[in-house]
């Protein structure tokens, strides 16, 4: 049986907003889903693009190995620099081994809040 490459090292989530505003008891907010199935830690590197400023470039995450990380867009920092809510922005995510993203947004701006869940777009490398 041929051994099947459990991920990629490339991904990309073209359609980033973090809502400014929440209702009820959730808040709103955007998560990049990290799965890393193998045997060593994976060294991430995540760079947010935007429309009308420079990129937050080479944000450091580490996730252990066989394990899954959430990470909220809006926890993301660089040198004092943060991902602003209302304002829409695009992800890069690059690891030095094989892993699968997902890309996950609440949005409780309104009473009937909506999940919304996706893959990220792999980039064969």
């Amino acid at each position: 049986m041929a051994l099947q490459k459990k991920g990629e090292t490339h991904w990309i989530i073209p359609d980033g907003f973090i809502p400014p505003e929440s209702s009820g008891t959730q808040t709103s907010h955007e998560s990049i889903c990290v799965l890393n199935m193998q045997e060593t830690t994976a060294n991430v590197s995540i760079t947010a693009y935007f429309e009308d400023r420079e990129p937050l470039k080479d944000i450091k995450v580490q996730v252990h190995a066989e394990r899954a990380s959430h990470i909220r867009t809006a926890g993301l920092e660089k040198d004092g620099r943060t991902i602003p809510e209302n304002v829409p922005y695009a992800i890069a995510v690059e690891s030095d081994v094989p892993v699968v993203v997902q890309y996950s947004r609440l949005d409780s701006t309104q009473p009937e809040l909506a999940l919304m869940s996706t893959m990220a777009y792999p980039l064969n490398t």
